[in-house]
């Protein structure tokens, strides 16, 4: 017996069981869609909800256009088409969609946010939806939010160097760690798996969050809320009374929620934070740009990442293949630059790179799941200095890297060498 709650689906397990065993691929969701009634919405849900937790899926994207509205997944970061849905489909699944996310079911003419429970087998996924008004109706994107990317610092793809370093920082118990990147780079991640490594009982943690994105036991979780003046800086304020010994901000975005912070990793607290900047280098002048001062970013300042996602090989259709000639010259004239500490691999003409041929486990495109690529530095007495001349990017990038940073697209090269992702993804996210 289905439970039709409001704000939560609970998929039976007769309907898991079908679902687990006839998707693995898009195709499959496309055809499993097409078999059921479209006049049963409760069912389509279903399908496409339990479907897209099996398949990886994390955004789903309904999208009008003049005839019909096309259905979208986005699997590592990618966008795949699903299938065409017709407009009176679309109409009576929006209704469903919108009661389930308690968003009102009249309002058209303007944006809204809701959320909702997918309940399936022992699992509780939080879903948030979003609605934006267009040209042939609403487009709703649906977030999912799956408990099991978060995920320990040993599996977000740190090379071993660069696992010890941040080991050593997170010891530190006063000053701030900056990880920056794009939206979508995986940058609350690392943060998350940073929160995992620090949780004792001997130590309060607080986080500020827009939105809370995963819940995290044994740390005290805010939420910010614009429309009602609760902002980071004022959530931040409020935090720093209440005894933490480590803070997550989810995001600097202005000089208030700059300034509260860096004063907060000088005087006793250890800082986890983000930041949109292109590469680690660009952090000391985005911090400026937002009015800050060097005098309070040079000693605040423990370590920066960078980092972006890429796409693995999957592990069911690859093969190992040579290294084209050109690329195995680049990689030698490239390693040379590498410091002592990391391991590269021994290059020559019998190294070989793994390619996925694509099959349905990895929906015929050669990939399956993310691993991240980095480059970090950490500000010792030289770099702080160095920073306290308010140095441009390209010099703060080039002391950096006489520091022993590694280019993010090198440590992607060393994950091709591994067999872990492919040259063309590590240039696809960093235009190297």
């Amino acid at each position: 017996m289905r439970e039709k709650i409001v704000g939560q689906i609970r998929i039976s397990p007769e309907k898991v069981l079908r679902v687990k065993e006839k998707i693995k691929c898009i195709p499959d969701l496309k055809e499993e869609i097409e078999r059921f009634s479209f006049y049963d919405i409760t069912d389509l849900v279903e399908i496409i909800m339990g479907g897209s937790f099996y398949l990886d899926v994390s955004d789903i994207h309904f999208e009008p256009k003049k005839e019909n509205v096309l259905l979208r997944v986005r699997i590592d970061g990618v966008l795949h088409d699903v299938l065409f849905l017709s407009h009176e489909t679309y109409r009576l699944l929006t209704s469903r969609l919108k009661v389930l996310s308690g968003l009102k079911i009249n309002v058209t003419d303007r944006p809204q946010d809701g959320r909702f429970s997918l309940l399936i087998e022992n699992n509780s996924i939080e879903i948030r939806t979003s609605t934006l008004p267009s040209e042939y109706g609403e487009t709703i994107v649906m977030r999912i939010l799956n408990p099991k990317w978060v995920v320990s610092m040993e599996a977000l793809g740190l090379r071993e160097d660069m696992l010890q370093l941040f080991y050593e920082e997170l010891k530190k118990p006063t000053g701030m760690i900056i990880c920056t990147g794009p939206t979508g780079s995986g940058k609350t991640t690392t943060l998350y798996a940073f929160l995992q490594k620090l949780v004792n009982p001997e130590i309060k943690i607080i986080t500020v969050e827009d939105p809370i994105e995963y819940h995290l036991p044994g740390v005290s979780q805010t939420q910010v809320d614009e429309s009602k003046g609760y902002t980071f800086a004022n959530a931040l304020r409020a935090i720093v009374r209440q005894d933490p010994d480590v803070i997550l901000v989810g995001e600097i975005r202005d000089f208030e929620t700059a300034k509260i912070a860096l004063q907060a990793a000088l005087t006793g607290h250890l800082v986890l934070t983000t930041l949109h900047t292109n590469d680690a280098a660009g952090t000391v002048a985005r911090l400026q740009a937002l009015g800050e001062s060097v005098t309070n970013i040079a000693p605040a300042l423990n370590l920066v990442i960078a980092q972006r996602l890429v796409r693995r090989i999957c592990q069911k259709c690859s093969q190992w293949e040579p290294i084209p000639a050109k690329r195995l010259e680049r990689l030698k004239l490239l390693f040379k630059t590498l410091p002592p500490q990391v391991k590269a691999p021994t290059l020559g003409p019998e190294t070989k790179i793994l390619v996925g041929k694509g099959c349905r486990e990895c929906n015929f495109t050669g990939y399956r799941g993310r691993i991240g690529i980095f480059e970090s530095f950490s500000v010792d007495d030289d770099l702080e200095r160095f920073i306290l001349t308010s140095p441009s990017i390209v010099d703060l990038k080039e002391m950096a890297l006489k520091k022993g940073m590694v280019p993010m697209h090198i440590d992607g090269y060393l994950k091709v060498l591994k067999g872990e992702t492919t040259f063309e993804e590590v240039e696809r996210v960093t235009a190297e």
